[in-house]
């Protein structure tokens, strides 16, 4: 596990990448990083800003919990984890032989260096582990991930849990409209090519927990069934946190729309919002 103390983590960021990364939160009076470059801000019960980077990986790292079945509070507990260990972050080294989001290591067998750095590998052998952790959903956050970890600062996880739960509550679809990012750069890919990032992102993160109707509407974005607001809610946010990557313009989900320029949920009128129990993803062309 990465032994860095958190300081230390925020000078490398501020030193040696630009913009790279900022945490700021309402909770915690001690923990203010500064705000580097474009951001992510999840509004439930709470305020956290993230940057695309982190926003995309907190999102993966939640729909890996989801589809395997993992309640919120496991959720919660990964998301504090990878906030102490990487800031959310796929590093490719750390203490030791240490990479990846959670820092895992290869010679205490969490697998390889290139299977780590895969973040939806880390995030599966995290919750595998983490679930045979007996009562961990009745522990203190930092405890339960100290269970898995085994780290030198076993306390130090417990700084996030205030963060992590907003991010969890946003992420597995409890708050609604709670992800908002600003992409104002030019897309990283358009047409048909965006079309089918977003997609193959969602199987590889969503897996069967994806709805057999998330399919491609021809070079211009994709629709996914949904059978409830909660799940709705799981698709949007993760579409919206995977946005500076994928390509994406607009997110539609009942009567609210999100747009990449300004990054805000806004009402839409009745004929311009999305058909009942689908989720709306449209791409630049």
């Amino acid at each position: 596990m990465r032994k860095t103390p958190i300081v230390a983590l925020a000078i490398v960021a501020l030193v040696g990448a630009l913009g790279v990364f900022a945490v700021v939160t309402t909770f915690s009076g001690d923990i203010k990083l500064p705000k580097l470059g474009p951001e992510c801000t999840v509004r439930a019960d709470g305020e956290v800003t993230l940057d695309y980077v982190q926003m995309a990986n907190a999102a993966t790292i939640t729909a890996v919990g989801l589809r395997r079945g993992m309640p919120e509070r496991a959720v919660v507990v990964a998301l504090a984890t990878a906030l102490q260990e990487s800031k959310l972050e796929n590093l490719d080294d750390g203490d030791r032989d240490s990479v990846g989001l959670f820092q895992q290591r290869p010679s205490q067998g969490w697998g390889t260096i290139e299977q780590i750095k895969d973040p939806r590998y880390a995030a599966e052998k995290f919750y595998a582990s983490l679930k045979r952790v007996k009562g961990y959903q009745k522990m203190r956050v930092t405890d339960a991930a100290q269970r898995v970890q085994r780290s030198a600062y076993p306390n130090a996880y417990q700084k996030w849990a205030d963060e992590s739960e907003v991010l969890a509550r946003a992420l597995t679809g409890r708050a609604t409209g709670a992800v908002e990012c600003v992409v104002s750069n030019s897309p990283a890919v358009r047409g048909a090519a965006a079309t089918a990032a977003l997609l193959r992102g969602m199987r590889l993160d969503w897996g069967r927990k994806l709805p057999e109707s998330a399919t491609a509407k021809q070079a211009a974005g994709l629709t996914v069934k949904v059978t409830d607001n909660s799940s709705g809610w799981r698709y949007a946010h993760w579409l919206v946190a995977h946005a500076s990557a994928t390509g994406l313009e607009r997110v539609r989900f009942g009567d609210l729309e999100w747009r990449a320029p300004d990054g805000k949920w806004q009402p839409v009128t009745a004929d311009g919002g999305a058909p009942a129990g689908r989720v709306i993803a449209e791409v630049f062309d």
